[in-house]
């Protein structure tokens, strides 16, 4: 892996680490349906104000319809679920599922890509999980149905994520590929229609008690342009450069930085256990993105 790649990869975490904690924020106040709305749309908006001002050529290779049923399969059933989640689950616990993404990635291109598992791959998931494990151990969570459910719906999510990965390479990265700006803005306005009748439903049915204040907004913002607009373009352009497996172990490292926003912004305590979690999360990612020819 490149050193653009690797900090491509780690200003991914740091993104992303701080969605979890934006959507912890917004989703109680708005509701699940409204925050996964206004994230994909705000970040479709971001996107489209940069490819603007860049002067980006609207030229997507008749590839259009592919992304935005993509932008379904990437971005609006995974928000979606990840703000359902965040009703009911901290957002230490959302990060811990989402760094289920790599298995799932290397489950998903055995079962349905024909992609090869190396021993070492396999080793370095299992650490990965371990070590987000002992990263982001807080204290015990009491087993009910809401937490079942906020699990499964994370998990749904992570499937979502790697299924995605694959259909990106086959449909856009391959056959001259695309401009990964355009992919993410039509990623995101597929995003966006798919959420639109889930958020008219949600308003029908239970509108939000109050639609916050500054702070919900200002969450808001970061969520839809930062955690999203920016995130997404850096995500596709990793994506084209490094496929799809180990792209996603960017998802091992959300946590310490879920655990560093956590303690600079929100202070809350830090304990040992984020520096072995740190170790084997850092042995995980090598294990991962190495190298390697022997498959099993």
């Amino acid at each position: 892996m490149r050193l653009a790649d690797l900090v491509r990869l780690l200003s991914l975490a740091a993104i992303w680490g701080a969605s979890f904690l934006f959507m912890r924020v917004i989703a109680p106040v708005l509701g699940s349906m409204p925050t996964a709305f206004f994230r994909a749309s705000l970040g479709a908006v971001g996107l489209l104000a940069v490819l603007l001002v860049m002067r980006v050529g609207w030229d997507f290779r008749g590839k259009l319809k592919q992304c935005l049923v993509l932008g379904v399969i990437n971005a609006g059933l995974p928000s979606a679920m990840y703000c359902l989640a965040a009703l009911v689950l901290p957002a230490g616990y959302s990060a811990i599922f989402n760094a289920t993404t790599p298995m799932m990635g290397v489950l998903i291109g055995i079962l349905f890509f024909a992609e090869a598992l190396t021993l070492s791959k396999a080793a370095g998931v299992a650490l990965g999980l371990f070590g987000v494990a002992v990263l982001t151990r807080t204290g015990p969570v009491e087993l009910d149905l809401p937490l079942l459910l906020g699990a499964l719906a994370c998990l749904v999510a992570t499937t979502c994520y790697g299924f995605a990965g694959f259909l990106a390479r086959r449909w856009i990265g391959q056959q001259g590929g695309l401009d990964n700006r355009l992919t993410a803005f039509s990623s995101l306005c597929g995003a966006s229609l798919f959420l639109l009748p889930l958020f008219l439903g949600s308003l029908a049915l239970q509108p939000p008690a109050s639609w916050g204040g500054p702070a919900v907004w200002a969450s808001m913002a970061g969520l839809g342009l930062l955690c999203t607009a920016l995130a997404y373009v850096l995500y596709f352009r990793l994506l084209s450069d490094v496929g799809p497996v180990k792209a996603s172990t960017t998802t091992f490292l959300i946590p310490p930085f879920g655990v560093l926003w956590g303690a600079l912004l929100l202070d809350e305590p830090l304990s040992w256990a984020y520096l072995y979690g740190g170790v084997l999360i850092a042995l995980a990612l090598w294990l991962v993105v190495r190298p390697s020819t022997t498959a099993r």
